[in-house]
């Protein structure tokens, strides 16, 4: 796995976010508690004075694991985080995972229109799944939340708020350019606090973070930071392979993030 310059990488990251603050003011940013969303927050802080600007958005389908919800009320207090959660049903929808698919969307969708954000900070990366490659570091939602992935402009920083229709949004994408060693690499620089379910527990441990109910460990002896990079620098396993919507075909997630899955 291709490790990058983490000075390089932390730039990009806090010119994007302070260029989103800029440009759409009323912004907030996505938190699931897992690895990358919660380091995006530690590069917040570094970007706005120690301080994260703006409300940060948990969206909950109330089976997350406890230790998720135990690490998220200690870091709301440490940081001081405005955090907003936003209640998601578990129904049937169109992916077959009624508790983190569509679902989640539709939660989403409620709390943006409450709160007429224009902007969303989401900590996804190119390299966690071949649909979310086709991602820009701004990329303009509609109304009704869809992404149209086949016509997307080229990224030369313009004034992406004239695009906006009303009721729409921009997702901005920090992390982009990101890969799962440098996040870990970057948290162990840092010293940036992780959700305890990442290090092995009787050989086993989660990669990946989801909810109780579509996520499961990987065999793992990994006990720490230096123990999680050294495995990465060898390993074959897929990062999301404990996530089941990974695991569907990629027409399917495609079909999730054009109508504005996460």
């Amino acid at each position: 796995m291709i490790e990058q310059d983490l000075d390089e990488l932390e730039e990009r990251s806090i010119y994007i976010m302070r260029e989103a603050k800029e440009k759409f003011g009323n912004i907030a940013a996505l938190w699931s508690m897992g690895k990358d969303s919660t380091t995006m927050l530690a590069i917040a802080r570094k970007a706005f004075l120690g301080k994260v600007p703006f409300p940060v958005i948990h969206i909950d389908n109330g089976i997350d694991f406890p230790e998720s919800y135990k690490f998220r009320d200690d870091l709301v207090k440490k940081w001081k985080l405005n955090l907003i959660v936003a209640k998601s049903e578990i129904k049937p929808e169109i992916s077959g995972f009624s508790c983190c698919g569509a679902n989640k969307t539709e939660a989403l969708k409620k709390v943006m229109a409450k709160y007429k954000f224009k902007a969303l900070i989401v900590s996804i990366r190119r390299d966690e799944h071949a649909i979310r490659a086709k991602e820009r570091y701004m990329s303009v939602r509609d109304r009704n939340f869809k992404w149209n992935y086949r016509n997307q402009p080229p990224e030369l920083w313009d004034d992406y708020s004239s695009k906006i229709e009303e009721g729409g949004h921009v997702r901005v994408h920090p992390l982009l350019d990101w890969n799962e060693i440098d996040i870990w690499r970057y948290i162990k620089k840092e010293h940036i606090p992780v959700n305890p379910l990442y290090f092995s527990r009787n050989g086993y441990r989660y990669r990946s973070l989801g909810c109780t109910h579509c996520t499961v460990p990987i065999k793992s002896d990994a006990k720490t930071v230096d123990d999680i990079i050294n495995e990465l620098k060898t390993t074959n396993i897929e990062e999301r392979s404990g996530r089941e919507q990974d695991k569907e075909k990629a027409y399917i997630m495609q079909r999730l993030r054009a109508l504005g899955y996460m």
